[in-house]
Parts: structure tokens; C-alpha cells; sequence
């Protein structure tokens, strides 16, 4: 089992809360993403304590192959690790944008769309988000919205709370708005098209880099009446929250000692510690202890799983399969 060192990514709309909640230090300001665990080109996460410590993602991936992967997933995605993970805090509101599917992605970029997911952790008083459109819209209003910055009228809103979950798959609009701490769970890719950023300016006057034209293609206009995702919390038991092709996301909401059976799985596990602290283990004998903040890459090799926690201890589980 593995921990990462974070990737903490310093951002015009970030804010401060990413360093404690992890129970860090960093001199970094602004900080409004820490990538947990990422594949990405460039930002690649690196093992942080055991034996094979200060090892990139990828050569951990070259090294074991299908043992950490899993069989079809290693044949799927080779060398490239599949899911990247983030906490997000958002002192300002993010841009309004969209992400290309894997097709879209593929004949644009020759990268993977990227569908996610939203896990709100937190949320300061009348913190929100938009996601999807609220009425039916053509491609031709959505740019014309942009242009006279009515976007926000068409979008819809929600006041968030911790353990809202939103799904949000490649095409739909959307945008994290200021007060949100949340942890995100998405495909390896790095492509969004940056629709409108409410005509922010950085500390040199310049507006970011839009892509409007881009994302005309890209979204998906369908409309919905609800965006959320509903479930039912339970306590010591898991509560599946999101399956797609991409991941399944589970919450592990525990005050009392649980056992994953992982015999019929084909995948790694990513648990990210949401709340509390606490030890996971494996059939093997290998434990690890976690804390809120933390992520943990569990191999494909393991056949079970126990996560004990240490008076109570939340957790998110992803995988692939």
C-alpha cells in the first residue's frame, strides 16, 4: 500500500484551508488543488515513505504492472495510471467549463475526455456550484450567454453541504463556486475548455484564456431536473455513490471495524480519508496507517481489506471494474 506526496497547486481562486485539513505545512499561498495521486505528464505523483519511496507513479506502474493495476486495467491503460485524485478549495468561484469526452478528446488532443466526480467535504455558509443548464438552450444562445454574461442565468444551482455528491460526466457545464471544499475523483486528463471566468483578471490585469468555441462542441445540452447525486447514508457498511466506466466511488462511513472483500476484483483501490483517522490493512499483513486528507493506492493484488477505524474514520473508495 502507498502513500503520495501532494502536488499543491497555487491558483488565482485558491484559498488556505488544504494545508491544515491535511495537517501539512507549505509556504505555498493561494493553494487551491492538492493532486493526491496523478499520472499526469509533468505532475506525477511520487511514493513519499516505505521501500520504494521517492518512486513516480509510472515506474511503480512499470515495476508492478498487473500486481498494483490490476489485469484489464493494466492492458487498458499500460503504463498510464487511469483516475487522478484532488482536494479542491475555492476561495473564489471557478471558472464556468466543460470537458470533451474520450472521442472529442481523442481527435482534438490524442488525450482521454474526462468525466469526474464531486465530493463536497466541505462548505462555508451559502457555499454552491452549478451543474447542467437549468432550461433547454441551443448552442447558438449558450455563446450568446457568454457574451453578454447572462451563462450563470441559464445554469443550475445549488447551495452545497458536506457529503453532497455530484456526478458529473464528460459534456455536462459546470463550475465550483467560492466557500467549496471538495474532493474530486476523474479521469487522467487535463483538458477543459474554460467557458466564461466572470471576467477575473490576474495581478498583472490580464484576463485568463477562454475557450468558448471549443466547449460549443463539447457540451452536452441535455437538460435534467435534478444534477445531484442521491444516497442514503449508512454507517459500517459500504454506500455506493457513483459507477461508470471510469470508477466506482463508494463512502465507507465507519465507527466500527469493516472488511472489503476484493477476491472477485480485477482493480487497485484508492482510499481517500475524508474524516477521522484510522488503519487499513490487507490479507498480506501490510498496514497503514490514515488520516483525514490522506490517500492511500491499495494494489490489485489484495484479496480483502479491513479498515479499523480509530473512534470513527470516513472514507471514499475508488476503483475500476
Amino acid at each position: 500500500m502507498y502513500k503520495f506526496q501532494p502536488i499543491l497547486k497555487s491558483l488565482i481562486w485558491g484559498g488556505d484551508k488544504i494545508a491544515p485539513y491535511k495537517q501539512i505545512e507549505t509556504s505555498q499561498q493561494q493553494v487551491g488543488e492538492s493532486w493526491e495521486l496523478s499520472g499526469v505528464k509533468g505532475n506525477e505523483s511520487v511514493v513519499a515513505e516505505g521501500p520504494e519511496a521517492g518512486t513516480t507513479l509510472p515506474e511503480l506502474i512499470a515495476r508492478h504492472g498487473a500486481g498494483l493495476l490490476g489485469a484489464k486495467n493494466f492492458e487498458r491503460f499500460g503504463e498510464e495510471f487511469p483516475l487522478l485524485i484532488k482536494f479542491i478549495d475555492a476561495r473564489q468561484d471557478l471558472s464556468i467549463q466543460v470537458h470533451p469526452n474520450d472521442e472529442l478528446a481523442w481527435e482534438r488532443h490524442q488525450s482521454k475526455g474526462k468525466t469526474e466526480m464531486w465530493y463536497v467535504v466541505a462548505a462555508d455558509k451559502g457555499a454552491h456550484l452549478r451543474s447542467g443548464f437549468s432550461k433547454q438552450v441551443t448552442p447558438a444562445e449558450y455563446a450568446a450567454s457568454v457574451a453578454d454574461n447572462t451563462i450563470t442565468d441559464i445554469l443550475a444551482d445549488y447551495e452545497i453541504h458536506p457529503g453532497d455528491v455530484f456526478f458529473l460526466p464528460a459534456g455536462r457545464i459546470h463550475s465550483i463556486g467560492a466557500g467549496a471544499f471538495i474532493a474530486e475523483i476523474q479521469q487522467t486528463s487535463n483538458i477543459t475548455y474554460r467557458i466564461y471566468d466572470f471576467n477575473r483578471r490576474d495581478a498583472d490585469g490580464n484576463t485568463r484564456e477562454l475557450h468558448t468555441e471549443l466547449a460549443k462542441e463539447a457540451i452536452d445540452y441535455t437538460v435534467l431536473p435534478d444534477y445531484r447525486t442521491h444516497y442514503e447514508a449508512v454507517q459500517n457498511s459500504r454506500v455506493e455513490l457513483v459507477s461508470c466506466p471510469y470508477f466506482t466511488t463508494s463512502l465507507l462511513d465507519l465507527t466500527a471495524p469493516e472488511t472489503l472483500d476484493l477476491a472477485d476484483l480485477d482493480s487497485f483501490v484508492v482510499a481517500i480519508c475524508i474524516e477521522g483517522r484510522g488503519t487499513i490493512a490487507d490479507d498480506s499483513g501490510a498496514e497503514v496507517s490514515v488520516h483525514q486528507g490522506e490517500t492511500v493506492l491499495i494494489p490489485a493484488s489484495a484479496g480483502s481489506l479491513a479498515f479499523t477505524p480509530d473512534g470513527a474514520m470516513k472514507l471514499l473508495t475508488s476503483w475500476i471494474g
